[in-house]
């Protein structure tokens, strides 16, 4: 018998910082074809598609890293506009919030 893995559910925080993400390389990614980006940053249309949507709320750091380097995003950038920092935890500013 295999070892059964559960993912835990995503928080209200989590899935809001997807959002963000998913509007933030929608917009650098502007009249580019979907196809085209998710080409040359090596994932599949897909799962580009389900970033931008916000399906995929946690998505991994190098799928991350490599569509921001395709668009140009510094991850600077990214991670101060979705509110993460480069280890993907929660800001100070919400750690204080809550």
């Amino acid at each position: 018998m295999g070892i059964m893995m559960v993912r835990m559910p995503l928080t209200p925080a989590e899935l809001e910082r997807g959002e963000r993400l998913g509007a933030l390389l929608r917009r650098a990614r502007g009249e580019r074809s979907m196809l085209s980006i998710a080409l040359d940053a090596g994932v599949s249309p897909e799962t580009l598609r389900k970033i931008e949507s916000g399906r995929v709320a946690t998505p991994a750091f190098s799928t991350i890293a490599a569509i921001a380097g395709v668009l140009e995003i510094s991850l600077d950038t990214l991670w101060a506009e979705i509110g993460t920092d480069a280890v993907g935890t929660a800001t100070g500013r919400e750690r204080i919030a809550s």
